[in-house]
């Protein structure tokens, strides 16, 4: 059945729910022990290189090692995805939570700069990598996961309502920023409180684990099994091999959502302290509120890519997001009183995060499937936002419109990749996710 289909789609079981359920809220524990690292990044700054390097400096290096998390994306998720398409979606899917969680743990009880000198942004860096490597694996393995559960005609709706989930993860880390910056003040935010987070970080990790063992493998991957589908040699080299064409749009929209995530998650609360002169606790709490709007987005965005298809969606959600984040921008430069407002706003025009895994899930079959969104999405991820950051960052002295810009430029790809591969792929509404071919 598809969304266009005469026959009502089947509405979604109270099983549906909890596997779609427990699939969201472990993704939101293990993006919140990715992405804690951001809402930080000042302080770590300051915690783990020489007190005499320049603040600017500091700043820089510290956003390094948190990109550098981007750049192991593709060796974790190509093995994982490799297991993920061979041995079960479920297992691989559980193991990321535990990569993830452990070295987020580590970051909350290890020493600093000051007491092991040189050793301590090595040691940051290294756990910064393998955290890297679970998300590569959690993020595919998740999208797939889910899609291959859904009901049909409501695939779009559920992979929105993940997304929803993942990004909830920022919206955790949003809020124990919020807390800890009033709670406690910035020196002993300094002295010991930036440990909390982490420290909750290890403990949402064995939380993540635990949800995950009441989750089913995927009826797709198990009809695969059944038929002895699924023991492909090397499920990267059919990709390779045989789904060259849909690699490019992969990649293209893996680069706007990446743009979207980037711009409103990391690089906008960090400006909006260095640049715009906001205290901590206010930053957190309107990225907190922008992320709420973020998770509305990506479940509007799903409810449409139900109605009126992935590829209209990625085109729709790629001309609002400059517009989003143009009006986002205007308030924090002019410094007007609605800057709520805007973000929230902004939030909702960033719905293509909610759309884009929609269009991957449909372009690589169920037996490679895994492989072929890894490979794509986690190049893509690590090239674009190891980059991005320090571009941004960078350029923000020569003009505070210069995220405006950029956001400009990556809706300009995502409406062309979407007007161009939409009339030229199998519609993602279309395309079965059982199917292989």
């Amino acid at each position: 059945m598809t969304a266009h289909s005469t026959a009502r789609p089947a509405p979604f079981s109270r099983s549906d729910y909890k596997t779609l359920g427990l699939a969201a809220l472990g993704g939101a524990l293990e993006i919140y022990d990715f992405i804690i690292f951001v809402f930080f990044a000042l302080t770590l700054s300051q915690l783990f290189f020489p007190p005499e390097m320049p603040e600017w400096l500091r700043l820089l290096q510290s956003f390094g090692i948190f990109v550098t998390g981007y750049l192991a994306r593709p060796l974790g998720g190509i093995l994982m995805a490799h297991f993920a398409d061979r041995l079960g979606r479920k297992k691989v899917f559980s193991l990321s939570i535990l990569m993830m969680a452990l070295p987020c743990l580590l970051i909350g009880i290890m020493p600093t700069y000051a007491q092991i000198g040189y050793f301590a942004p090595l040691l940051l860096l290294a756990l910064r990598i393998l955290q890297g490597a679970a998300v590569g694996g959690e993020v595919p393995s998740a999208w797939v996961f889910v899609a291959e559960h859904a009901p049909a005609g409501h695939r779009g709706y559920a992979l929105g309502f993940l997304q929803a989930g993942l990004t909830f993860g920022y919206l955790i880390g949003a809020l124990t920023a919020t807390f800890l910056a009033h709670v406690f003040t910035p020196a002993e935010v300094l002295d010991y409180a930036w440990r909390y987070p982490f420290l909750l970080g290890g403990v949402f990790g064995v939380i993540g684990v635990w949800l995950r063992r009441w989750l089913s493998e995927t009826p797709v991957f198990m009809a695969m099994e059944a038929q002895r589908e699924a023991r492909v040699e090397l499920p990267l080299r059919t990709v390779l091999r045989d789904h060259r064409l849909a690699m490019l749009p992969a990649m293209l929209l893996t680069c706007v959502l990446t743009s979207a995530v980037v711009v409103f998650v990391v690089i906008t609360p960090t400006m909006m302290q260095k640049t715009f002169g906001m205290t901590a606790g206010h930053t957190f709490a309107l990225s907190a509120l922008g992320i709420v709007f973020l998770n509305i987005g990506c479940v509007i965005a799903g409810r449409l890519v139900d109605r009126i298809g992935a590829w209209r969606t990625v085109m729709l959600y790629s001309l609002l997001l400059p517009l989003g984040i143009g009006l986002l921008y205007t308030c924090l430069i002019s410094g007007g009183d609605w800057v709520g407002l805007a973000y929230a706003i902004a939030g909702l025009c960033c719905g293509v995060v909610g759309a884009v895994p929609s269009v991957m899930v449909s372009l690589f079959p169920a037996r490679i499937r895994v492989s072929g969104i890894s490979f794509t999405y986690n190049i893509a991820y690590a090239a674009w936002a190891s980059v991005t950051p320090l571009l941004l960052i960078g350029l923000m002295p020569w003009s505070p419109w210069i995220c405006v810009m950029f956001c400009a430029a990556m809706g300009a790809v995502g409406v062309v990749t979407a007007a161009y591969f939409g009339s030229r792929m199998p519609r993602a509404e279309r395309c079965p996710v059982a199917g292989t071919a």
